[in-house]
């Protein structure tokens, strides 16, 4: 067993290798914003301020100049009280997969130690619970949580797959791309995201409960 920690905001890290040394630590959703591709990527700066707007978002760039510039970037297309932040300790070294040091020559997200991540995002401010995760289970599942009694929940995975896609009528059906299209702009995301792209944000949105009675709000106000 591994503690995790699930957070109500979603966590904005800078690349790939952030999101994966996160993810150890993390039951949360996690957004890259691909470096400083974000600053021209329209499509993810909507994604973040969807999110930012439902859950909130907590920033953990690296603490280079670099990092910096992506933290003031994101403070300029986010709502100041819906922004969080988390520093990572300032550490001299490099990543084991890099043959050089960067060229501040400091260790980023990726090569921070567990505890250190976990202290920096208690010290943010940002909600959360503990929560007990086995090793292979997916990053939304929960596991092992006392409800109180002494007694423990059922493992419940709360993401949404394709096969949920199906079954809410927004893929592999015939008016699936109308239906896509109308939660799209109910969320003021772009609307010619693709189904799996949309998948991924919704994903960042939503626990597949707080999905499905979106879904039921936004229909009963059409009817």
């Amino acid at each position: 067993m591994i503690d995790k920690l699930r957070l109500r905001e979603t966590i904005i890290v800078e690349g790939r290798y952030d999101k994966i040394k996160l993810s150890e630590c993390i039951a949360s959703p996690i957004i890259e914003t691909g470096g400083f591709r974000v600053f021209k990527d329209k499509e993810k700066q909507a994604l973040i301020r969807a999110v930012a707007n439902r859950r909130g978002i907590l920033v953990m760039t690296d603490v280079d100049s670099a990092g910096f510039v992506i933290r003031n970037f994101l403070r300029g297309i986010v709502p100041r009280e819906k922004l969080l932040h988390a520093y990572i300790p300032t550490i001299e070294g490099k990543e084991k997969r890099k043959s050089e040091t960067s060229k501040e020559g400091i260790l980023g997200v990726e090569g921070i130690d567990r505890e250190a991540l976990i202290q920096a995002i208690r010290q943010s401010g940002a909600h959360l619970e503990e929560d007990r995760t086995l090793e292979n289970e997916p990053d939304h599942a929960d596991s092992g949580l006392s409800d109180g009694s002494g007694k423990t929940k059922e493992s419940v995975d709360t993401s949404i797959t394709k096969t949920d896609f199906y079954d809410y009528g927004m893929s592999g059906t015939e008016n699936a791309a109308q239906n896509r299209e109308r939660v799209l702009s109910a969320l003021g995301l772009p609307r010619y995201l693709t189904a799996n792209a949309m998948l991924s944000a919704i994903n960042a949105l939503f626990s597949k409960e707080e999905f499905e009675d979106f879904l039921l709000q936004l229909n009963t106000d059409k009817e």
